[in-house]
């Protein structure tokens, strides 16, 4: 652990006892999306933090994926989520990792948190042999694309979604 001052978290494989935290990050993830665009992105729920914790347990042991946590003396404050995958014809991508989280709680953010854990994150696929990393982001989170865009991720593909109940308000 490193004490309070320091500027950088120490950067670890998560565990069981982790979980409840992660819960509480990544249903702050589902609810930073959802306010971004309520019709695209789940709604968060009091149940949220459970279903998520409940999730990242079940990639624990996969030895595909990587799971990493940021803690500090205060404790775990954000989290890392990759898997290494084959081939996707859905995608038109060969093998990769993908990256689905990267999640800082936001009394931590600015603070270079992100870039760390990201850095740490993209070491372990690398140490695996993933050959290149894929990742979508909100179109609204300009700071992630900003920080992805510092650790020399380029554009690639853009998600667009029509509402098909008449409904196009966000």
């Amino acid at each position: 652990m490193t004490n309070a001052n320091a500027t950088e978290p120490v950067i670890r494989r998560a565990t069981s006892a982790d979980l409840p935290t992660l819960g509480r990050l990544g249903a702050l993830l589902v609810q930073e999306h959802h306010d971004f665009d309520a019709l695209r992105f789940l709604a968060a729920s009091d149940r949220t933090p459970d279903r998520y914790a409940s999730f990242l347990g079940s990639q624990l042991d996969d030895p595909d994926v990587v799971l990493l946590v940021a803690e500090v003396e205060a404790g775990v404050i954000g989290y890392a989520l990759a898997a290494i995958e084959d081939y996707d014809w859905m995608s038109l991508r060969g093998p990769a990792a993908v990256l689905h989280d990267l999640v800082v709680d936001p009394g931590y953010r600015g603070r270079g948190v992100g870039r760390v854990l990201l850095d740490a994150t993209l070491s372990r696929l690398r140490s695996r042999g993933a050959p290149r990393v894929v990742l979508s982001t909100a179109e609204r989170n300009e700071s992630a694309q900003r920080l992805f865009e510092r650790m020399g991720f380029r554009r690639t593909m853009v998600e667009m979604t029509r509402e098909l109940n008449g409904r196009s308000d966000i």
